[in-house]
């Protein structure tokens, strides 16, 4: 039962199934299970909005402008603290934390008899899917072997996708107070597991704690495998970063000349997919489809079954095509969402959900040192949210002004971050966490795409 939760997320190549052993232990699927939970729980919170926006307005009369956009303000708070957070108490303390703005959250619109309840419930899930964007990749990026690292970090995100579709489909037969309820049913699973599951071993050597890093890696791997050589790479290269230290410290340290090509490519990476329309797309799929004379039910229904499809495609080719090569695929196909708005729509989300919604993540997760890896993680965060927030708020008065001028100019930033992957951004696969960040840190720019 334990394999079977791994296979699917696994590529078919002989290597990776090889691999498969060394991360089907009790604590691995644990972990994998407590990612793929809160990616889902991200994913209810997202899909909450659309089915409940009328029930809501007439029970409590309130700014549905409101509920809806300090989510987006709750996310950007979360941006700001998720790096120093996980950071200063640890992965798995994190995790405890962000369950509490998950549940505080639901109870809150549940049992809302106020508008600000209502708010506030929205406000901690913002900040809770503000921090766990970062936390759930840089988790399982630390924890998985660099041979399974991209289609078990995507196949974990995929849930995020499973959720929003999920709680869309439920809200139009359920309540919003009632879908709230529903939305604390994870946390059954999520809670106990919590228990169980080791921090990161990279965390921990960070920390001081060299001592409990080979202990973790046997519990990952199994009591029979052999985790020498990826322990002593770990505490080999978490003790040259510290002896390189110059003086610089806290979050101002990720702004030396070394980490500008990392910090570059991983800004970049998080912000494309958003500024290149992902949340116009998102939030206003219902205009979208209307302008087409489509129902927005079947409309959704569908790009959620292509997004979820393209999702596992994506999962299924990340260790074998490779983070670059997919990410090239995508925006290819990205930039043909000005020509026909039903069929244009429908291959955006399948090529989100084949690289975008889960590779800039996998990316950043693996190309920054330790000592500035909170710091970079919050810089990335922030530049998502906030692009994700200017599209969201512009999309509809950049339709009115001009459909076609829209979408044309979301596909000239589609083809200019084709351009700019191609150019700039390295292959990860196959490396270990140090190796890559050795790349990015110790090679000059022009080596970039080698």
């Amino acid at each position: 039962m334990e394999e079977e939760g791994l296979l699917f997320a696994s590529p078919s190549s002989s290597s990776l199934l090889s691999g498969i052993s060394n991360v089907s232990t009790r604590p691995f699927v644990l972990a994998f299970t407590v990612c793929s939970c809160g990616a889902f729980v991200s994913g209810c919170v997202s899909g909450y909005s659309a089915p409940t926006q009328s029930g809501i307005m007439k029970d409590l009369n309130l700014s549905y402008s409101l509920f809806g956009s300090i989510l987006t303000v709750g996310i950007i708070l979360g941006a700001l603290i998720c790096g120093k957070l996980t950071d200063l108490v640890g992965r798995i303390n994190t995790m405890w934390i962000i369950n509490v703005f998950f549940l505080s959250g639901w109870f809150s619109i549940a049992f809302a008899k106020v508008i600000w309840m209502l708010y506030m419930g929205r406000l901690l899930h913002g900040i809770g899917i503000g921090i766990s964007a970062y936390l759930g990749p840089i988790y399982m990026t630390e924890i998985t072997p660099k041979n399974l690292r991209g289609a078990v970090s995507s196949c974990s995100q995929l849930f995020a996708i499973v959720g929003s579709s999920v709680f869309y489909a439920l809200g139009t037969v359920v309540g919003w107070r009632d879908l709230a309820i529903l939305g604390a049913i994870p946390f059954l699973v999520i809670i106990p597991v919590l228990f169980l599951i080791p921090e990161s071993p990279r965390w921990l050597a960070r920390v001081g704690r060299e001592n409990e890093v080979k202990a973790v890696l046997l519990s990952l791997r199994g009591a029979e495998s052999d985790i020498t050589n990826e322990a002593q790479e770990i505490l080999d290269y978490t003790e040259h970063v510290k002896q390189q230290e110059d003086g610089h410290r806290g979050f101002f340290k990720l702004f030396q000349q070394k980490y500008a090509f990392s910090l570059t490519i991983g800004v970049t990476l998080i912000a494309l997919p958003e500024l290149g329309g992902n949340s116009g797309y998102s939030y206003y799929t219902d205009s979208i489809f209307t302008r087409t004379g489509v129902s927005s039910d079947f409309g959704f229904i569908t790009t959620s079954l292509v997004q979820m499809l393209g999702g596992v495609l994506g999962t299924v080719l990340v260790d074998v095509s490779g983070r670059r090569s997919l990410l090239l695929e995508n925006r290819w196909w990205e930039k043909g969402t000005s020509i026909l708005a039903l069929i244009s729509v429908l291959v955006y989300f399948a090529s989100y959900g084949l690289a975008m919604s889960s590779i800039p993540w996998i990316v950043a997760s693996e190309i920054y040192p330790v000592d500035v890896k909170g710091a970079a993680g919050t810089v990335c965060n922030l530049a998502g949210s906030i692009s994700s927030w200017l599209v969201a708020y512009s999309f509809n008065f950049l339709l009115q002004w001009s459909s076609a001028g829209t979408f044309l100019m979301f596909a000239t930033v589609t083809g200019l971050g084709f351009v700019f992957i191609a150019k700039l951004v390295p292959e990860t696969k196959g490396k270990s966490i140090e190796e890559i960040q050795c790349l990015f840190t110790d090679s000059p720019l022009e080596n970039s795409t080698s």
